[in-house]
């Protein structure tokens, strides 16, 4: 699954193609469980994703018979990914809440600094949609929030295996990622 700039281009995604996907969706799904309440427009959006959950899952996983090792490996591996790029961003929400308060601010203020509406400041807050680089510049200028807790250094599973083909083709043998910069 690409990386998702803004949740609403979850209606150009066609279908899920890899385990890390499956893992990002289920949890972008039960993010926007919580979120519709306040923004009923993410009702059709959530229904995508739970349709592209089944059919990912009636595809993949329906026969036990035919599960295998490695799948059940890459599985266990999505979702330590995505559990790492969620503890970021839980850590990135709690530290702009902290200094938010500081400031005597509400996130609907930030919305107001940034150009944003409450519903989606939300879902940046949340790690729904991303924040753009210009919208993290200035909320470490403005709440003096160190650039490595707001901005990810992880790489995306489709990026991730991108950047290793590449590096493997140029055979250059100093050229090299640590594994925890793949995470």
């Amino acid at each position: 699954m690409k990386d998702i700039l803004n949740i609403k281009e979850v209606a150009n995604i066609e279908r899920l193609e890899n385990e890390y996907d499956l893992e990002k969706a289920s949890l972008l799904e039960r993010k926007l469980r919580l979120m519709i309440d306040e923004n009923p427009d993410l009702k059709p959006i959530r229904k995508k994703l739970r349709n592209l959950i089944k059919e990912y899952e009636d595809k993949k996983w329906s026969n036990f018979d035919k599960i295998t090792d490695s799948q059940i490996e890459e599985s266990d591996k999505a979702e330590e990914i995505v559990n790492y790029e969620q503890k970021f961003i839980n850590k990135r929400k709690e530290t702009i809440r902290k200094r938010l308060k500081e400031f005597d601010m509400t996130q609907q203020d930030l919305g107001v600094i940034l150009g944003h509406p409450k519903s989606y400041m939300s879902e940046l807050i949340n790690g729904v949609s991303q924040f753009t680089l210009k919208d993290l510049v200035i909320i470490h200028r403005i709440l003096k929030i160190n650039l490595d807790i707001l901005i990810p250094t992880f790489l995306q599973s489709e990026t991730r295996d991108k950047l290793k083909e590449s590096i493997a083709k140029l055979n250059k043998p100093k050229l090299k990622l640590r594994k925890t910069e793949l995470v």
